[in-house]
Protein backbone atom coordinates (compact mmCIF):
# COMPACT_ATOMS: atom_id res chain seq x y z
CA UNK A 1 0.00 0.00 0.00
CA UNK A 2 1.33 3.42 -0.94
CA UNK A 3 2.08 5.62 2.04
CA UNK A 4 0.31 8.92 2.25
CA UNK A 5 2.37 12.08 2.34
CA UNK A 6 0.98 14.36 5.05
CA UNK A 7 2.54 17.35 3.30
CA UNK A 8 -0.02 17.14 0.54
CA UNK A 9 -2.70 18.22 3.02
CA UNK A 10 -1.04 21.64 3.19
CA UNK A 11 -1.93 24.29 0.70
CA UNK A 12 0.65 25.36 -1.86
CA UNK A 13 1.13 28.59 0.01
CA UNK A 14 1.98 26.77 3.26
CA UNK A 15 3.84 23.76 1.87
CA UNK A 16 7.56 24.34 2.54
CA UNK A 17 8.51 21.99 -0.31
CA UNK A 18 6.55 23.90 -2.97
CA UNK A 19 8.18 26.44 -5.21
CA UNK A 20 6.56 29.30 -3.34
CA UNK A 21 6.88 27.81 0.09
CA UNK A 22 10.59 27.04 -0.04
CA UNK A 23 11.49 30.53 -1.09
CA UNK A 24 9.20 32.21 1.39
CA UNK A 25 9.81 30.01 4.40
CA UNK A 26 13.36 28.89 3.81
CA UNK A 27 12.38 25.22 3.47
CA UNK A 28 11.83 24.64 7.22
CA UNK A 29 9.29 22.12 8.42
CA UNK A 30 7.60 24.26 11.09
CA UNK A 31 4.42 24.69 9.08
CA UNK A 32 4.24 20.96 8.49
CA UNK A 33 4.33 20.32 12.25
CA UNK A 34 1.88 23.19 12.80
CA UNK A 35 -0.50 21.38 10.49
CA UNK A 36 -0.37 18.36 12.78
CA UNK A 37 -1.04 20.53 15.83
CA UNK A 38 -3.94 22.34 14.12
CA UNK A 39 -5.61 19.14 13.02
CA UNK A 40 -5.08 19.56 9.30
CA UNK A 41 -3.15 16.32 8.88
CA UNK A 42 -4.99 12.98 8.72
CA UNK A 43 -6.05 11.42 12.02
CA UNK A 44 -3.87 8.35 11.61
CA UNK A 45 -0.81 10.53 11.18
CA UNK A 46 -1.65 12.79 14.12
CA UNK A 47 -2.02 9.77 16.42
CA UNK A 48 1.48 8.52 15.70
CA UNK A 49 3.55 10.54 18.09
CA UNK A 50 6.11 9.91 20.76
CA UNK A 51 5.10 9.97 24.42
CA UNK A 52 6.84 12.68 26.44
CA UNK A 53 9.06 11.64 29.33
CA UNK A 54 6.67 12.98 31.96
CA UNK A 55 3.55 11.41 30.41
CA UNK A 56 2.34 8.29 32.27
CA UNK A 57 2.50 5.04 30.36
CA UNK A 58 -0.77 3.26 29.62
CA UNK A 59 -1.87 0.39 31.85
CA UNK A 60 -1.32 -3.17 30.78
CA UNK A 61 -3.72 -4.35 28.12
CA UNK A 62 -5.43 -7.66 27.69
CA UNK A 63 -7.21 -9.94 30.14
CA UNK A 64 -6.46 -9.84 33.83
CA UNK A 65 -4.53 -12.74 35.26
CA UNK A 66 -6.07 -14.91 37.96
CA UNK A 67 -3.66 -13.38 40.44
CA UNK A 68 -4.75 -9.86 39.47
CA UNK A 69 -8.41 -10.83 39.72
CA UNK A 70 -7.91 -12.28 43.20
CA UNK A 71 -6.03 -9.18 44.31
CA UNK A 72 -8.78 -6.89 43.00
CA UNK A 73 -11.49 -8.96 44.70
CA UNK A 74 -9.56 -8.82 47.98
CA UNK A 75 -9.19 -5.05 47.73
CA UNK A 76 -12.92 -4.64 47.12
CA UNK A 77 -13.74 -6.94 50.02
CA UNK A 78 -11.45 -4.99 52.34
CA UNK A 79 -13.12 -1.72 51.31
CA UNK A 80 -16.58 -3.20 51.90
CA UNK A 81 -15.59 -4.47 55.35
CA UNK A 82 -14.02 -1.16 56.31
CA UNK A 83 -17.20 0.65 55.27
CA UNK A 84 -19.53 -1.82 57.00
CA UNK A 85 -21.68 -1.12 60.05
CA UNK A 86 -20.40 -1.70 63.61
CA UNK A 87 -23.03 -4.44 64.05
CA UNK A 88 -25.19 -6.45 61.67
CA UNK A 89 -24.20 -7.49 58.18
CA UNK A 90 -25.03 -4.35 56.18
CA UNK A 91 -26.30 -0.80 56.39
CA UNK A 92 -29.94 -0.21 55.56
CA UNK A 93 -30.71 -0.40 51.85
CA UNK A 94 -33.34 2.32 52.07
CA UNK A 95 -31.17 4.90 50.25
CA UNK A 96 -29.98 2.44 47.60
CA UNK A 97 -31.12 2.72 44.01
CA UNK A 98 -34.25 0.66 43.61
CA UNK A 99 -38.02 0.73 43.82
CA UNK A 100 -39.73 1.47 47.12
CA UNK A 101 -43.14 0.58 48.42
CA UNK A 102 -46.17 2.85 48.09
CA UNK A 103 -46.53 5.98 50.18
CA UNK A 104 -47.46 6.80 52.85
CA UNK A 105 -44.96 4.41 54.38
CA UNK A 106 -46.28 2.31 57.28
CA UNK A 107 -45.51 3.54 60.79
CA UNK A 108 -43.76 0.30 61.65
CA UNK A 109 -41.22 0.61 58.81
CA UNK A 110 -37.78 1.92 59.83
CA UNK A 111 -36.57 4.39 57.17
CA UNK A 112 -33.73 5.96 59.15
CA UNK A 113 -30.51 5.89 57.09
CA UNK A 114 -28.51 5.09 60.24
CA UNK A 115 -30.30 1.74 60.52
CA UNK A 116 -28.48 -1.57 60.27
CA UNK A 117 -29.77 -4.88 58.86
CA UNK A 118 -29.17 -8.04 60.88
CA UNK A 119 -29.94 -11.45 59.39
CA UNK A 120 -31.49 -14.22 61.49
CA UNK A 121 -31.56 -17.13 59.07
CA UNK A 122 -33.85 -18.68 56.48
CA UNK A 123 -37.62 -18.60 56.82
CA UNK A 124 -38.39 -20.57 53.68
CA UNK A 125 -36.51 -22.36 50.90
CA UNK A 126 -38.05 -22.75 47.46
CA UNK A 127 -37.19 -23.82 43.91
CA UNK A 128 -36.41 -20.31 42.71
CA UNK A 129 -35.70 -18.24 45.84
CA UNK A 130 -34.97 -18.30 49.57
CA UNK A 131 -36.65 -16.07 52.14
CA UNK A 132 -34.59 -14.71 55.06
CA UNK A 133 -35.62 -13.00 58.28
CA UNK A 134 -34.09 -9.52 58.61
CA UNK A 135 -34.20 -7.12 61.54
CA UNK A 136 -33.71 -3.48 60.57
CA UNK A 137 -32.93 -1.24 63.52
CA UNK A 138 -31.11 1.91 64.54
CA UNK A 139 -28.27 1.10 67.00
CA UNK A 140 -28.75 2.33 70.58
CA UNK A 141 -32.44 3.09 69.95
CA UNK A 142 -35.71 1.19 70.11
CA UNK A 143 -36.43 1.76 66.42
CA UNK A 144 -36.64 -1.67 64.79
CA UNK A 145 -38.76 -3.72 62.44
CA UNK A 146 -38.74 -7.21 60.99
CA UNK A 147 -38.58 -7.77 57.25
CA UNK A 148 -38.73 -10.77 54.95
CA UNK A 149 -35.93 -10.75 52.36
CA UNK A 150 -36.72 -12.88 49.31
CA UNK A 151 -33.61 -13.52 47.22
CA UNK A 152 -33.85 -15.07 43.79
CA UNK A 153 -31.00 -17.31 42.81
CA UNK A 154 -28.66 -16.95 39.81
CA UNK A 155 -29.44 -17.97 36.25
CA UNK A 156 -28.56 -21.64 36.77
CA UNK A 157 -31.19 -22.20 39.47
CA UNK A 158 -34.35 -24.23 38.87
CA UNK A 159 -37.00 -21.96 37.48
CA UNK A 160 -40.66 -22.83 37.34
CA UNK A 161 -40.97 -26.00 35.33
CA UNK A 162 -43.76 -24.41 33.27
CA UNK A 163 -42.35 -20.90 33.14
CA UNK A 164 -43.22 -20.57 29.43
CA UNK A 165 -46.91 -20.65 30.30
CA UNK A 166 -46.56 -18.05 33.03
CA UNK A 167 -44.59 -15.74 30.74
CA UNK A 168 -47.20 -15.69 28.00
CA UNK A 169 -48.68 -12.24 27.75
CA UNK A 170 -45.51 -10.60 29.05
CA UNK A 171 -43.38 -8.98 26.40
CA UNK A 172 -39.75 -7.89 26.55
CA UNK A 173 -39.08 -4.47 25.12
CA UNK A 174 -36.49 -5.65 22.59
CA UNK A 175 -36.77 -8.40 20.00
CA UNK A 176 -33.33 -9.68 21.03
CA UNK A 177 -34.59 -10.17 24.57
CA UNK A 178 -37.71 -11.93 23.30
CA UNK A 179 -35.62 -14.37 21.27
CA UNK A 180 -33.27 -15.00 24.21
CA UNK A 181 -36.20 -15.78 26.50
CA UNK A 182 -37.83 -18.04 23.90
CA UNK A 183 -34.58 -19.95 23.27
CA UNK A 184 -33.64 -20.14 26.98
CA UNK A 185 -30.09 -18.95 26.38
CA UNK A 186 -27.94 -17.93 29.37
CA UNK A 187 -28.89 -14.34 28.68
CA UNK A 188 -32.54 -15.34 28.38
CA UNK A 189 -32.53 -17.25 31.67
CA UNK A 190 -31.04 -14.21 33.39
CA UNK A 191 -33.84 -12.09 31.94
CA UNK A 192 -36.43 -14.58 33.17
CA UNK A 193 -34.94 -14.53 36.67
CA UNK A 194 -35.08 -10.74 36.66
CA UNK A 195 -38.63 -10.82 35.40
CA UNK A 196 -39.75 -12.97 38.34
CA UNK A 197 -38.33 -10.46 40.82
CA UNK A 198 -39.63 -7.40 38.98
CA UNK A 199 -43.04 -8.96 38.40
CA UNK A 200 -43.52 -10.01 42.00
CA UNK A 201 -42.66 -6.56 43.33
CA UNK A 202 -44.98 -4.92 40.79
CA UNK A 203 -47.75 -7.37 41.73
CA UNK A 204 -47.33 -6.64 45.44
CA UNK A 205 -47.43 -2.91 44.75
CA UNK A 206 -50.61 -3.09 42.72
CA UNK A 207 -52.43 -5.54 44.99
CA UNK A 208 -51.44 -3.75 48.19
CA UNK A 209 -52.79 -0.47 46.86
CA UNK A 210 -55.97 -2.27 45.75
CA UNK A 211 -56.52 -3.55 49.29
CA UNK A 212 -55.61 -7.20 48.72
CA UNK A 213 -54.30 -9.25 51.66
CA UNK A 214 -50.60 -9.30 50.68
CA UNK A 215 -47.42 -8.31 52.56
CA UNK A 216 -46.42 -4.67 52.24
CA UNK A 217 -43.68 -4.40 49.55
CA UNK A 218 -40.79 -2.47 51.12
CA UNK A 219 -38.14 -2.38 48.40
CA UNK A 220 -36.89 -4.08 45.25
CA UNK A 221 -33.11 -4.32 44.75
CA UNK A 222 -31.97 -6.40 41.81
CA UNK A 223 -33.04 -9.94 42.59
CA UNK A 224 -33.86 -9.19 46.25
CA UNK A 225 -37.33 -8.28 47.48
CA UNK A 226 -37.80 -6.76 50.91
CA UNK A 227 -41.31 -7.04 52.25
CA UNK A 228 -43.33 -7.01 55.43
CA UNK A 229 -42.63 -9.94 57.73
CA UNK A 230 -45.88 -11.74 58.46
CA UNK A 231 -45.58 -13.10 61.98
CA UNK A 232 -45.02 -12.21 65.60
CA UNK A 233 -42.63 -9.62 67.04
CA UNK A 234 -40.33 -12.35 68.36
CA UNK A 235 -39.65 -13.53 64.80
CA UNK A 236 -42.06 -16.47 64.75
CA UNK A 237 -43.42 -16.68 61.22
CA UNK A 238 -47.13 -17.04 60.56
CA UNK A 239 -48.08 -20.63 59.70
CA UNK A 240 -49.15 -21.67 56.25
CA UNK A 241 -52.76 -22.65 55.76
CA UNK A 242 -51.62 -26.21 55.07
CA UNK A 243 -50.26 -26.45 58.63
CA UNK A 244 -53.56 -25.61 60.29
CA UNK A 245 -56.51 -27.74 61.35
CA UNK A 246 -59.20 -25.07 61.71
CA UNK A 247 -62.54 -25.78 63.37
CA UNK A 248 -65.72 -25.43 61.23
CA UNK A 249 -66.26 -21.77 62.08
CA UNK A 250 -62.65 -20.86 61.37
CA UNK A 251 -62.72 -22.87 58.15
CA UNK A 252 -65.80 -21.02 56.90
CA UNK A 253 -64.27 -17.66 57.80
CA UNK A 254 -61.01 -18.46 56.00
CA UNK A 255 -62.95 -19.64 52.95
CA UNK A 256 -64.87 -16.38 52.80
CA UNK A 257 -61.63 -14.39 53.03
CA UNK A 258 -60.10 -16.47 50.26
CA UNK A 259 -63.03 -15.99 47.88
CA UNK A 260 -62.96 -12.24 48.48
CA UNK A 261 -59.22 -12.18 47.74
CA UNK A 262 -59.63 -14.20 44.51
CA UNK A 263 -62.47 -11.95 43.36
CA UNK A 264 -60.37 -8.86 44.10
CA UNK A 265 -57.51 -10.29 42.02
CA UNK A 266 -60.02 -11.03 39.25
CA UNK A 267 -61.21 -7.43 39.38
CA UNK A 268 -57.61 -6.42 38.61
CA UNK A 269 -57.52 -8.99 35.81
CA UNK A 270 -55.36 -11.60 37.58
CA UNK A 271 -55.25 -15.02 39.10
CA UNK A 272 -52.54 -16.17 41.49
CA UNK A 273 -51.15 -18.79 39.10
CA UNK A 274 -49.85 -21.15 41.80
CA UNK A 275 -52.50 -20.95 44.51
CA UNK A 276 -52.47 -23.65 47.15
CA UNK A 277 -52.65 -24.04 50.92
CA UNK A 278 -48.83 -23.66 50.92
CA UNK A 279 -48.96 -20.16 49.43
CA UNK A 280 -51.39 -18.80 52.01
CA UNK A 281 -50.39 -17.60 55.46
CA UNK A 282 -52.76 -17.17 58.41
CA UNK A 283 -51.82 -14.53 60.96
CA UNK A 284 -54.16 -13.68 63.81
CA UNK A 285 -57.08 -15.12 61.89
CA UNK A 286 -56.28 -13.16 58.70
CA UNK A 287 -55.43 -14.84 55.42
CA UNK A 288 -52.37 -13.49 53.53
CA UNK A 289 -51.44 -14.28 49.91
CA UNK A 290 -47.73 -14.87 49.26
CA UNK A 291 -45.48 -16.05 46.40
CA UNK A 292 -46.81 -13.91 43.57
CA UNK A 293 -44.05 -13.83 40.91
CA UNK A 294 -46.15 -15.99 38.59
CA UNK A 295 -49.26 -13.78 38.77
CA UNK A 296 -51.17 -14.58 35.59
CA UNK A 297 -53.02 -12.03 33.48
CA UNK A 298 -56.46 -13.42 32.73
CA UNK A 299 -56.93 -11.13 29.73
CA UNK A 300 -53.62 -11.22 27.82
CA UNK A 301 -52.45 -14.72 28.70
CA UNK A 302 -54.18 -17.31 26.48
CA UNK A 303 -53.73 -19.88 29.25
CA UNK A 304 -55.11 -17.55 31.91
CA UNK A 305 -58.40 -19.36 32.35
CA UNK A 306 -56.62 -22.69 32.66
CA UNK A 307 -54.44 -21.33 35.48
CA UNK A 308 -57.51 -19.92 37.23
CA UNK A 309 -59.34 -23.24 37.00
CA UNK A 310 -56.33 -25.09 38.37
CA UNK A 311 -55.91 -22.60 41.24
CA UNK A 312 -59.57 -22.86 42.15
CA UNK A 313 -59.84 -26.64 41.87
CA UNK A 314 -56.77 -27.21 44.03
CA UNK A 315 -57.76 -24.86 46.85
CA UNK A 316 -61.38 -26.04 46.83
CA UNK A 317 -60.20 -29.63 47.28
CA UNK A 318 -58.22 -28.60 50.36
CA UNK A 319 -61.20 -26.91 52.01
CA UNK A 320 -63.53 -29.80 51.17
CA UNK A 321 -61.04 -32.28 52.61
CA UNK A 322 -61.07 -30.24 55.86
CA UNK A 323 -64.84 -30.41 56.16
CA UNK A 324 -66.27 -27.51 54.16
CA UNK A 325 -69.32 -28.64 52.14
CA UNK A 326 -68.62 -29.16 48.44
CA UNK A 327 -71.67 -27.06 47.65
CA UNK A 328 -69.90 -24.11 49.30
CA UNK A 329 -66.40 -24.71 47.95
CA UNK A 330 -67.63 -25.08 44.38
CA UNK A 331 -64.80 -24.44 41.89
CA UNK A 332 -67.15 -23.81 38.96
CA UNK A 333 -68.98 -21.07 40.86
CA UNK A 334 -65.74 -19.42 42.02
CA UNK A 335 -64.25 -19.44 38.51
CA UNK A 336 -67.40 -17.82 37.14
CA UNK A 337 -67.27 -15.06 39.78
CA UNK A 338 -63.61 -14.30 39.12
CA UNK A 339 -64.01 -14.24 35.33
CA UNK A 340 -67.03 -11.98 35.67
CA UNK A 341 -64.98 -9.52 37.74
CA UNK A 342 -62.18 -9.69 35.16
CA UNK A 343 -64.60 -8.95 32.33
CA UNK A 344 -63.78 -12.21 30.59
CA UNK A 345 -66.65 -14.06 28.95
CA UNK A 346 -67.37 -17.52 30.35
Amino acid sequence: MRKRNPRRYLSTDNNPTSDHGSAEHGGDDELWYDAFDDGVAPVSARMRRRRSDDEPAPRARGRMTEEARARLAKEREDVAIADGPPTGYRWTTWDDAGSRGPEPYPDWLVTDLAAVDTEFGILKTGKEADVFLIERGVPDTEARCLLASKRYRSADHRLFHRDAGYLEGRRARKSREQRAIANRTDFGRNLIAQQWAITEFAALLELWEAGAPVPYPVQHLGTELLMEFVGDEDGTAAPRLAQLRPDPDQLAELWQQLVEAMVLLGRRGYTHGDLSAYNLLVHQGELVLIDLPQLVDLVTNPQGRGFLERDTRRICEWFVDRGLPATVADPVEVVAMVLDEAGVST
